[in-house]
């Protein structure tokens, strides 16, 4: 599949889009997700505007509480190819509903830290409604219990990880069935930097 011709076909919307990703087997549209350039990206994040993500699109009903759910990412940061790929882990607390835990896996995480964040909705902030339906939330971090295995949580103001993330939010759009797409701001201010995230089955 390609994906970046679909993304520029000026006839293309994010329903089409989905539809052919939704068609692919895991290993395709994991594939076709880590070809995204930035160009690609924030063209699929403009086309997505019109699909909210909602938390069952990162951590579906029948997952249980503190159960991990991987998603797989690709950013557009200016860094070696390798090093712009990632995981983000998810799972939902065993109390707060509403709301989600989660991580930065990847390379270089044991230089940086973990970057805990907490995933939310934004109805409460119409600002933030138009850049997404879901915030990845880097002010916040989880208050309870995570999955087993997951680093120790720590607050993004310490370490190296502040550099990364302190004062940063991610707003999530939807794209099909296990990918969304998201869009960094530091404070308010939007970083025109995006990354791609498919989820694991």
């Amino acid at each position: 599949m390609n994906l970046h011709a679909l993304i520029h076909d000026p006839t293309s919307t994010i329903g089409k889009i989905g539809a052919a990703l939704d068609a692919l087997s895991a290993s395709e549209r994991l594939e076709a997700t880590r070809t995204l350039s930035r160009d690609d990206q924030r063209k699929l994040y403009n086309l997505a505007e019109s699909a909210p993500a909602t938390l069952e699109d990162f951590v579906p009903k029948a997952a249980s509480a503190r159960a991990p759910i991987r998603h797989y990412g690709r950013n557009t940061l200016p860094l070696p190819g390798g090093l712009r790929l990632f995981e983000k882990r998810f799972c939902r607390p065993e109390q707060g509903d509403g709301r989600l835990f989660g991580y930065n896996e990847g390379s270089t995480r044991k230089l940086i830290g973990p970057g805990y964040f907490v995933a939310h909705d934004t109805s409460a902030n119409t600002d933030w409604q138009k850049r997404g339906a879901i915030v990845v939330d880097y002010f916040m971090v989880p208050d309870g219990a995570v999955s087993d295995g997951w680093p120790k949580v720590v607050p993004n103001t310490q370490g190296l990880q502040m550099f990364v993330f302190k004062g940063t939010r991610d707003f999530m759009r939807k794209v099909s069935k296990h990918v969304t797409i998201g869009a960094a701001y530091k404070v308010e201010k939007p970083l025109d930097h995006y990354f791609v995230l498919c989820r694991e089955e």
